[in-house]
Protein backbone atom coordinates (compact mmCIF):
# COMPACT_ATOMS: atom_id res chain seq x y z
CA UNK A 1 0.00 0.00 0.00
CA UNK A 2 1.23 3.56 -1.09
CA UNK A 3 2.61 5.10 1.95
CA UNK A 4 2.65 9.08 1.66
CA UNK A 5 4.88 11.25 3.42
CA UNK A 6 5.40 15.14 4.51
CA UNK A 7 8.48 16.66 4.96
CA UNK A 8 8.53 19.97 6.75
CA UNK A 9 12.26 21.45 5.93
CA UNK A 10 13.37 24.75 4.52
CA UNK A 11 16.86 23.92 3.47
CA UNK A 12 16.80 23.12 -0.42
CA UNK A 13 20.20 21.01 -0.55
CA UNK A 14 18.44 18.88 2.85
CA UNK A 15 14.99 18.08 1.28
CA UNK A 16 16.12 17.16 -2.54
CA UNK A 17 18.55 14.41 -0.86
CA UNK A 18 15.59 13.39 1.78
CA UNK A 19 13.10 13.38 -1.14
CA UNK A 20 15.29 11.88 -3.07
CA UNK A 21 15.95 8.76 -0.93
CA UNK A 22 12.24 8.02 -0.03
CA UNK A 23 11.19 8.03 -3.47
CA UNK A 24 14.09 5.48 -3.92
CA UNK A 25 11.90 3.19 -1.51
CA UNK A 26 8.91 3.93 -3.38
CA UNK A 27 7.16 6.81 -0.59
CA UNK A 28 5.13 9.12 -1.88
CA UNK A 29 6.79 12.95 -0.62
CA UNK A 30 4.84 15.89 -0.13
CA UNK A 31 7.55 18.67 0.73
CA UNK A 32 6.92 22.14 2.05
CA UNK A 33 9.27 24.98 3.05
CA UNK A 34 7.04 26.21 5.92
CA UNK A 35 5.90 25.51 9.25
CA UNK A 36 2.60 26.76 8.33
CA UNK A 37 2.10 25.05 5.14
CA UNK A 38 2.67 22.03 6.88
CA UNK A 39 -0.23 22.13 9.31
CA UNK A 40 -2.67 23.57 6.46
CA UNK A 41 -1.14 20.39 4.35
CA UNK A 42 -2.21 17.91 6.80
CA UNK A 43 -5.39 19.21 7.40
CA UNK A 44 -6.40 18.92 3.57
CA UNK A 45 -4.18 15.38 3.48
CA UNK A 46 -3.59 11.96 4.75
CA UNK A 47 -0.11 11.38 5.70
CA UNK A 48 1.30 7.99 6.84
CA UNK A 49 4.42 9.95 8.73
CA UNK A 50 5.52 13.65 9.00
CA UNK A 51 9.21 15.04 8.93
CA UNK A 52 9.53 17.91 10.41
CA UNK A 53 12.48 20.42 10.92
CA UNK A 54 13.22 22.28 14.04
CA UNK A 55 14.58 25.46 12.63
CA UNK A 56 11.92 26.71 10.33
CA UNK A 57 11.47 30.34 8.62
CA UNK A 58 8.15 31.20 10.16
CA UNK A 59 7.36 28.72 13.66
CA UNK A 60 8.94 26.71 15.55
CA UNK A 61 9.45 22.84 14.55
CA UNK A 62 8.23 22.18 18.05
CA UNK A 63 5.37 24.46 17.98
CA UNK A 64 4.22 22.59 14.55
CA UNK A 65 4.17 19.69 16.28
CA UNK A 66 2.12 20.73 18.99
CA UNK A 67 -0.82 22.15 16.23
CA UNK A 68 -0.33 19.25 14.14
CA UNK A 69 -1.40 16.94 17.62
CA UNK A 70 -4.57 19.09 17.81
CA UNK A 71 -5.55 17.52 14.03
CA UNK A 72 -3.87 13.89 14.06
CA UNK A 73 -1.70 11.96 15.71
CA UNK A 74 0.18 10.87 12.34
CA UNK A 75 4.07 9.64 13.49
CA UNK A 76 6.68 12.56 13.59
CA UNK A 77 10.34 12.63 13.10
CA UNK A 78 12.27 15.38 13.89
CA UNK A 79 15.23 17.05 12.20
CA UNK A 80 17.47 19.09 13.62
CA UNK A 81 20.68 20.74 14.03
CA UNK A 82 20.58 21.10 17.82
CA UNK A 83 22.05 18.12 19.49
CA UNK A 84 21.54 18.90 23.01
CA UNK A 85 19.43 15.81 25.41
CA UNK A 86 16.99 18.83 26.36
CA UNK A 87 16.01 19.54 23.08
CA UNK A 88 15.54 15.58 22.34
CA UNK A 89 13.39 15.26 25.08
CA UNK A 90 11.26 18.07 24.75
CA UNK A 91 10.78 17.04 20.72
CA UNK A 92 9.72 13.66 22.38
CA UNK A 93 7.66 14.96 25.10
CA UNK A 94 5.67 16.90 22.70
CA UNK A 95 4.45 13.81 20.68
CA UNK A 96 7.72 13.46 18.46
CA UNK A 97 8.30 9.83 17.55
CA UNK A 98 12.07 9.99 16.53
CA UNK A 99 14.74 12.75 16.22
CA UNK A 100 17.57 12.94 14.00
CA UNK A 101 20.58 15.09 14.39
CA UNK A 102 22.02 17.19 11.12
CA UNK A 103 24.27 16.50 9.45
CA UNK A 104 22.66 12.71 8.40
CA UNK A 105 22.50 10.33 6.39
CA UNK A 106 19.30 10.09 4.16
CA UNK A 107 19.47 6.45 4.30
CA UNK A 108 19.49 6.39 8.09
CA UNK A 109 16.42 8.71 7.88
CA UNK A 110 14.83 6.38 5.47
CA UNK A 111 15.72 3.37 7.50
CA UNK A 112 13.95 5.47 10.73
CA UNK A 113 11.00 5.69 8.62
CA UNK A 114 10.86 2.03 8.42
CA UNK A 115 11.34 1.57 11.87
CA UNK A 116 8.42 3.81 13.01
CA UNK A 117 5.98 3.05 10.41
CA UNK A 118 6.65 -0.55 11.53
CA UNK A 119 6.23 -0.05 15.04
CA UNK A 120 3.35 2.61 14.48
CA UNK A 121 0.05 3.19 15.63
CA UNK A 122 -1.22 2.39 11.96
CA UNK A 123 -1.40 -1.49 10.18
CA UNK A 124 -4.44 -2.31 7.77
CA UNK A 125 -4.57 -5.39 9.01
CA UNK A 126 -7.67 -6.82 10.52
CA UNK A 127 -7.64 -7.12 14.42
CA UNK A 128 -6.43 -10.42 15.05
CA UNK A 129 -7.15 -11.78 19.01
CA UNK A 130 -5.71 -8.86 20.91
CA UNK A 131 -4.31 -10.09 24.33
CA UNK A 132 -6.15 -8.54 27.52
CA UNK A 133 -4.76 -7.90 30.83
CA UNK A 134 -7.43 -7.22 32.54
CA UNK A 135 -8.19 -3.58 32.20
CA UNK A 136 -5.80 -3.46 29.36
CA UNK A 137 -6.47 -4.90 26.11
CA UNK A 138 -3.30 -5.34 23.32
CA UNK A 139 -3.73 -5.25 19.67
CA UNK A 140 -0.76 -6.31 18.33
CA UNK A 141 -2.20 -6.72 14.85
CA UNK A 142 -2.94 -2.83 14.80
CA UNK A 143 -0.28 -1.68 17.35
CA UNK A 144 -2.68 -0.54 19.82
CA UNK A 145 -3.50 -0.39 23.29
CA UNK A 146 -7.34 0.10 24.84
CA UNK A 147 -7.45 0.42 28.84
CA UNK A 148 -10.74 0.62 30.85
CA UNK A 149 -12.56 0.41 27.60
CA UNK A 150 -10.83 3.04 25.09
CA UNK A 151 -7.49 3.16 23.27
CA UNK A 152 -4.82 5.07 24.18
CA UNK A 153 -3.05 7.80 21.76
CA UNK A 154 0.50 6.14 22.02
CA UNK A 155 3.25 7.27 20.62
CA UNK A 156 5.23 4.64 19.02
CA UNK A 157 7.83 4.49 22.15
CA UNK A 158 5.08 4.56 24.48
CA UNK A 159 3.49 1.72 22.56
CA UNK A 160 6.36 -0.15 22.64
CA UNK A 161 7.51 0.41 26.57
CA UNK A 162 3.54 -0.07 27.30
CA UNK A 163 3.65 -3.48 25.90
CA UNK A 164 7.41 -4.39 26.98
CA UNK A 165 6.22 -4.40 30.32
CA UNK A 166 2.25 -5.54 30.14
CA UNK A 167 3.99 -9.15 28.77
CA UNK A 168 5.83 -9.50 31.74
CA UNK A 169 3.71 -7.90 35.02
CA UNK A 170 5.99 -7.37 37.79
CA UNK A 171 8.89 -7.45 36.55
CA UNK A 172 11.21 -4.44 36.85
CA UNK A 173 12.85 -3.61 33.80
CA UNK A 174 15.97 -1.35 33.44
CA UNK A 175 16.22 1.68 31.46
CA UNK A 176 18.95 0.26 29.21
CA UNK A 177 16.54 -2.94 29.11
CA UNK A 178 13.28 -1.18 27.83
CA UNK A 179 15.70 1.22 25.55
CA UNK A 180 17.22 -2.49 23.93
CA UNK A 181 13.68 -3.88 23.58
CA UNK A 182 12.00 -0.81 21.86
CA UNK A 183 14.49 1.77 20.64
CA UNK A 184 15.53 0.96 16.85
CA UNK A 185 19.39 2.72 17.86
CA UNK A 186 19.19 2.93 21.71
CA UNK A 187 23.12 3.77 21.74
CA UNK A 188 22.11 7.11 20.04
CA UNK A 189 19.20 8.12 22.27
CA UNK A 190 19.63 9.33 25.92
CA UNK A 191 18.14 6.95 29.45
CA UNK A 192 16.20 10.24 30.37
CA UNK A 193 13.93 9.61 27.82
CA UNK A 194 12.71 6.56 29.39
CA UNK A 195 11.30 8.09 31.82
CA UNK A 196 9.91 11.12 29.60
CA UNK A 197 7.56 8.41 28.42
CA UNK A 198 6.67 6.85 31.52
CA UNK A 199 5.28 10.03 32.62
CA UNK A 200 3.38 10.62 29.31
CA UNK A 201 2.28 7.16 29.49
CA UNK A 202 1.04 7.63 33.24
CA UNK A 203 -0.87 11.20 32.25
CA UNK A 204 -2.36 9.26 29.52
CA UNK A 205 -3.44 6.44 31.92
CA UNK A 206 -4.88 8.58 34.64
CA UNK A 207 -6.57 10.31 32.04
CA UNK A 208 -8.88 7.30 31.71
CA UNK A 209 -8.70 6.61 35.19
CA UNK A 210 -7.53 9.56 37.48
CA UNK A 211 -6.05 7.01 40.61
CA UNK A 212 -4.44 4.52 38.27
CA UNK A 213 -1.11 3.93 39.76
CA UNK A 214 -0.15 0.49 37.62
CA UNK A 215 2.89 2.30 36.56
CA UNK A 216 5.55 1.69 39.20
CA UNK A 217 8.96 3.10 39.52
CA UNK A 218 11.73 1.32 41.24
CA UNK A 219 14.24 4.32 42.37
CA UNK A 220 17.53 3.41 40.71
CA UNK A 221 16.35 0.91 39.35
CA UNK A 222 13.76 1.12 36.46
CA UNK A 223 9.93 0.23 35.66
CA UNK A 224 6.93 -2.32 36.13
CA UNK A 225 3.76 -2.62 35.57
CA UNK A 226 1.61 -4.08 38.09
CA UNK A 227 -1.92 -5.69 36.93
CA UNK A 228 -4.84 -5.16 39.48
Amino acid sequence: MEKNILLVEDEPGIADNVVYALQSENFVVTWVTAGLDGIDALSQKNFNIVILDVGLPDIDGFEVCREIRKLSDVPIIFLTARGDEIDRIVGLEIGGDDYLVKPFSPRELVARVKVVLRRGRYNDAEINRPATHQTFSVDEEKRRVSYCGSYLDLTTYEYGILTVLLKHPERVFSREQLMNAVWPSPEESFERAVDTHIKTLRAKLRKLDPVDDSLVTHRGIGYSIKLS
